[in-house]
């Protein structure tokens, strides 16, 4: 193995290690915890070592949104794969979905409500978002009806579900009621 080889190794892997860090630590204790100074404490690097991986907090945020958005996107692909039926695969996938979001808040943030520097929804839309977002596709296409623009519906879909975790965890809904609300959602489709 070169030298440069070696180098390359070793800076992807303590890019790896902040952007976990910086995951562990918005999960633990919120996006507000997480700075440049205490993660360079708790990987044992130096700050500038941090600043020559990512620019700041901005960067690293877009990191996690990026890792959480290729996550997102292979929990619901394996939800839907599971699944029988168009119907039974957008149960699957807004189960997925709002799982995702209770089960890793922090990086549900990073993804849609923090600025990471990412474009959304442009031509320069990184691959992980336009990944995530044909997941979702996928199952959401093939219900959207007879006249209705598949990526249209999915968006509105989606928002239903982002609100739906949003608002259920900020407390503006009970728990308890959210399979009801994903059976609401998903029996009012135009499918058979």
């Amino acid at each position: 193995m070169s030298v440069q080889e070696r180098k390359r190794r070793e800076r992807a892997e303590r890019e790896r290690l902040i952007v976990a860090t910086a995951r562990e630590l918005a999960e633990q204790q919120g996006w507000d915890a997480v700075t440049t100074r205490r993660l360079a404490e708790r990987i044992e690097y130096s700050q500038p070592v941090l600043y020559s991986h990512f620019r700041g907090k901005r960067e690293i945020i877009g990191a996690v949104a990026l890792q959480g958005a290729t996550e997102m996107a292979v929990a619901m692909r394996a939800a839907t794969a599971a699944a029988d039926g168009p119907r039974a695969r957008v149960h699957a996938l807004a189960r997925a979905y709002l799982a995702f979001a209770e089960g890793n808040p922090a990086v549900y943030d990073a993804i849609f409500q923090l600025d990471g520097g990412l474009a959304y929804a442009r031509e320069d839309t990184p691959e992980p978002l336009k990944d995530a977002f044909a997941a979702l596709m996928e199952s959401l296409g093939e219900v959207a009806g007879d006249g209705v623009e598949p990526g249209l519906f999915t968006e509105v879909f989606w928002a239903s579900l982002h609100g739906v975790a949003t608002l259920t965890r900020s407390g503006r809904l009970p728990p308890e009621e959210t399979e009801r609300r994903v059976r609401l959602l998903v029996d009012r489709l135009p499918v058979v």
